[in-house]
């Protein structure tokens, strides 16, 4: 008699309901007949926390055992689980390379969706890590692999992602159990039952639909790999223009992008390069266009949806009430950003006399309860200044800035088609807010104005690789260093440096420096 428990381990970030899972698990095997074992080790990973859940099941029924009793274990033991549960790639990945997936044992099944770790998103580039290496990893190591993207079914669904995954778990077969006492299971937790019985069924079928795992993760990764077709990427910026602004920006942006698919053509009539070119600059142009300014933040932050994520991330029941404050810290250049050219330049000079005397940048910290009437108004208020945007110093300032991007990538794609592709990649320079936004545009344009000229570099191809090498050097050093030999060592001159205020803080002459009094 063969009764070595079922060994489950559920890995899940937080608020994504792994314990409620774990809960299902065990009260189904309990409500089946068969004895089980649920334990938590809770975690801090790279992102909001993870906790991983141990479940082990016994594959007989209680009454089969004769009064016999197993002996379960309490912690997981790696090469020695039979189900591998996690709701993000990198985490399933995370196990895989700690051992506990093994490739002559475990059945894997994971969801296709990724939360970026602090990690990747701290590089000026794009420091995701390769899904399809992830992937491969997970398959590597597990005996079968489903690989899914169950967030998407959850926000089908209206659920969290934990329903999904019991659902996915009830279509893989690997535990003893109907799926009829699955979803008895789900009715008697009492709250939000019919949300998560529809994510179950999502799961359940999405599973069965899976004919191999390398069919499984070949078509995830084909689903995500390749890059938007041309008509595909101006529908897609066009609503999200639309909804940043309105449809004539939206319409703006189909002419630049226009403008830069005509320039690509003539240097590239056969279409050898599949109209990459302006693809790449369409990726970036979109997302300039569409820069944050405290417009769009109260916009997003109206938004139906955020309460519900807000809800799902803390795990509140539907009779709790959740009460949401939002802190803002707006400074001179988000007030400047929405006033005309003239009012804004005074207004910005009044706080540069300030910082040079040494006081801080002048900023109005704000804290609004925007569960609340009066809060919800305020982000309504701002948000219907998005008319007023277009008067704005800033979009006029960004708007021509883009211009001169465009015009270079236009130039150098009629001369040679590498230069124009590496002046479009990078716009990828241009990213974040704040500092870190006005550091990649000034980046950008020193790059644009010495490299990419004619005078500078007769050859394109040349100038092409001077950009490339100034690009990639730009992205590795936030500080900049690289970028400046790069520049230097192809020719043009580094970039100005920027005059950076000393700040002096008075200290009482009895109060030594680490701020703690001297005893007497």
């Amino acid at each position: 008699m063969d009764a070595a428990p079922i060994t489950v381990l559920v890995c899940a970030l937080g608020g994504e309901g792994g314990g409620v899972l774990s809960e299902w698990l065990y009260e189904l095997a309990v409500r089946c007949g068969h004895s089980a074992q649920a334990t938590s080790i809770p975690g801090v990973a790279q992102r909001t926390g993870a906790t991983t859940y141990y479940i082990e099941i016994c594959p007989l029924a209680d009454e089969v055992l004769g009064g016999l009793r197993p002996v379960f274990s309490l912690n997981p033991v790696p090469g020695a689980i039979d189900l591998l549960v996690s709701s993000e790639l990198l985490e399933t990945a995370r196990q895989a390379g700690l051992g506990m997936a093994s490739a002559e044992r475990t059945t894997v099944l994971t969801s296709s969706a990724r939360a970026l770790t602090v990690a990747e998103r701290m590089p000026l580039g794009d420091g995701r890590l390769d899904a399809a290496a992830l992937r491969a990893t997970v398959q590597r190591h597990s005996r079968r692999c489903e690989v899914i993207d169950m967030a998407a079914l959850a926000r089908e669904a209206g659920t969290v992602i934990s329903a999904v995954l019991f659902g996915a778990i009830a279509g893989s077969g690997v535990l003893p159990f109907a799926r009829e006492a699955c979803e008895a299971t789900i009715r008697a937790g009492g709250t939000g039952v019919e949300a998560s019985l529809r994510g179950f069924a999502l799961g359940f079928a999405a599973v069965q639909r899976a004919a191999a795992p390398a069919a499984s993760i070949e078509s995830a990764g084909a689903a995500e790999r390749p890059l938007p077709e041309l008509d595909t990427l101006l529908a897609l910026g066009r609503e999200r223009l639309a909804d940043y602004q309105d449809a004539a920006y939206g319409e703006l942006f189909a002419g630049r992008v226009e403008r830069l698919r005509l320039a690509e053509q003539a240097s590239d009539p056969g279409a050898e390069h599949d109209a990459r070119l302006t693809r790449e600059a369409a990726r970036w142009l979109v997302l300039w266009m569409a820069f944050d300014d405290i417009v769009r933040v109260a916009a997003l932050k109206l938004r139906a949806d955020r309460l519900e994520r807000v809800r799902r991330e803390v795990g509140a029941r539907e009779d709790e009430l959740v009460r949401v404050f939002d802190h803002f810290k707006p400074g001179v250049a988000e007030f400047a950003a929405l006033l005309p050219a003239a009012l804004a330049r005074r207004l910005v000079a009044w706080d540069e006399r300030r910082i040079a005397r040494g006081r801080a940048p002048w900023a109005l910290p704000i804290r609004l309860a925007t569960h609340g009437v009066r809060g919800a108004l305020a982000l309504r208020l701002l948000a219907s200044l998005r008319g007023w945007r277009r008067r704005g110093e800033r979009f006029a300032a960004e708007q021509a800035l883009i211009e001169r991007w465009l015009a270079a990538v236009e130039q150098g794609a009629r001369e040679h088609w590498a230069l124009g592709h590496e002046l479009a990649c990078c716009g990828r320079l241009v990213k974040g807010y704040g500092s870190t936004n006005e550091r990649g545009k000034r980046n950008l344009l020193h790059i644009v104005d010495h490299l990419a000229r004619a005078d500078h570099l007769p050859d394109p191809a040349a100038r092409a690789a001077a950009v490339r090498a100034a690009r990639t050097a730009a992205l590795a050093d936030e500080a900049g260093r690289g970028l400046d030999q790069a520049l230097v060592a192809h020719g043009a001159p580094p970039r100005t440096p920027r005059a950076q205020p000393i700040r002096w803080h008075r200290r009482r002459p009895d109060t030594p420096a680490t701020g703690a009094p001297r005893s007497s």
